[in-house]
């Protein structure tokens, strides 16, 4: 083990113990940085130790990170040790792929950007347990920079074994319900861009439906949604300089791509605009959107679209706007039931809320303050506050919609098809081609 691999565990260790030991703002941060992480995940000890690991480069003291609390505080600190901790800035978590053994570490893709990095334990005891990994192995872990050429193990891992594609491709989904701030971490211009078709998709939608907000039975809205990214498909291929009144062996001939190629393309992505990024080279997929089987059923869904929050499909939405608009809300049957899911159900996102707020701003007071028993609650002032404690984060996180890399997307139909391959066909059942979601 070298030199600087040796330094890092040990001001590692005393990162840590600066931080645990710490009193005041450092300690009340980590409390509520802490309290705030475990509600997503089990509460186990990796995930405890995890938490403490990552809140070391992305928990805040005022404008300061605990990186720097701990640079200022140790003012004898050599400039490569100031470097090196700096450099954790960048530490990351993951869920990488074992793709090479070596002697002092392993060679790791990282299944969500598809990035390679050498990763090496930073003492002896880790080095010692992950001997018996093998190759193709999935590990969920953080890593943090060592040297420009590879990185060390920041905080504990989880073995997860080697995983078939419908298995992997479950763990990527936990990873990004779990994890989502965490998706491109590594991958800037991948985020830019899921975060830009998300803006994109909501200005086709509002040209498409010339308004952001549009109530249908869900039959037909799942048809519209159908429509839209038919014009959607048809745009981009436009853009793509290729002729839609051709056929899609017309257009593989003009491009030099082979019959079978195109044919297995077609077969694999259902020659929708997935061919079309594939043909292209395209880095990034827009998830194919269908409407749950429950909401194709319901009487009425109201579809809500944002540039930053994506698209809401809401059954309810009707009967929450007709509460707000009565005369005597609590006279209207379900309507107390209906104001507690909306704060208590994660897919009722601070958008709706605000939205509601900017439509009925006297009534959603008054309904508050009755459901709350609060009658001091004052809607400008304090709904930002009530939706955190439901836990309902205030910023948008990258939704649904947004667009995702090609290999995901490859992953996910494949999994789909393993699935389906192994359960019986119904005679006339069409095959899937839904995406990353």
């Amino acid at each position: 083990m070298d030199v600087i691999l040796e330094r890092s565990h040990e001001l590692k260790q005393a990162l840590v113990d600066f931080v645990l030991d710490a009193e005041g703002e450092l300690a009340q941060a980590l409390e509520t940085y802490a309290a705030a992480q475990l509600r997503r995940g089990s509460g186990d000890s990796t995930q405890q130790d995890l938490t403490i690991d990552s809140f070391l480069t992305a928990g805040k003291v005022g404008d300061k990170s605990p990186l720097e609390l701990f640079i200022a505080s140790h003012p004898d600190l050599e400039e490569s040790d100031r470097n090196l901790i700096n450099s954790w800035h960048h530490s990351f978590i993951g869920l990488f792929a074992i793709a090479n053994i070596l002697p002092d570490g392993f060679e790791l893709t990282n299944w969500l950007t598809d990035k390679r990095y050498i990763v090496k334990p930073n003492n002896t005891q880790t080095l010692q347990a992950i001997s018996r990994l093998k190759v193709g192995e999935i590990l969920l872990t953080r890593i943090s920079p060592v040297t420009n050429s590879y990185w060390m193990f920041s905080g504990p891992y989880t073995v997860m074994g080697k995983l078939g594609k419908p298995k992997l491709a479950v763990a990527i989904g936990n990873f990004k319900e779990n994890y989502k701030s965490n998706l491109y971490s590594d991958a800037p211009d991948l985020l830019e861009e899921a975060w830009q078709s998300v803006a994109k998709y909501h200005q086709q939608f509002v040209d498409f439906f010339s308004t952001d907000e549009i109530t249908l039975s869900g039959y037909h809205l799942n048809k519209k949604i159908a429509e839209l990214q038919g014009v959607i498909t048809e745009k981009t291929l436009a853009a793509a300089g290729i002729d839609t009144s051709k056929s899609l062996a017309e257009v593989a001939e003009a491009a030099g791509i082979g019959d079978e190629e195109i044919k297995a393309a077609a077969e694999e992505f259902g020659a929708d605009s997935n061919v079309v990024s594939q043909m292209f080279n395209s880095k990034m997929v827009m998830p194919k959107v269908d409407l749950p089987a429950e909401l194709k059923k319901a009487e009425q869904v109201t579809a809500l679209s944002h540039p930053r929050w994506g698209q809401m499909f809401l059954p309810t939405y009707s009967k929450v706007q007709a509460i707000l608009a009565a005369e005597n809300w609590q006279s209207i049957e379900g309507a107390e039931k209906l104001i507690r899911y909306y704060l208590e159900d994660k897919s009722i996102n601070a958008f709706i809320w605000h939205r509601l707020a900017q439509q009925y701003p006297t009534q959603l007071e008054k309904v508050l303050q009755m459901y709350l028993q609060r009658p001091e609650f004052r809607l400008e002032s304090d709904l930002d506050a009530l939706l955190q404690d439901f836990n309902k984060p205030i910023e948008p996180e990258l939704p649904e919609i947004a667009s995702v890399p090609i290999h995901l997307h490859n992953l996910f139909q494949e999994a789909l098809g393993e699935v389906n391959k192994s359960k019986p066909k119904s005679k006339g059942q069409k095959k899937s081609t839904k995406g990353f979601q």
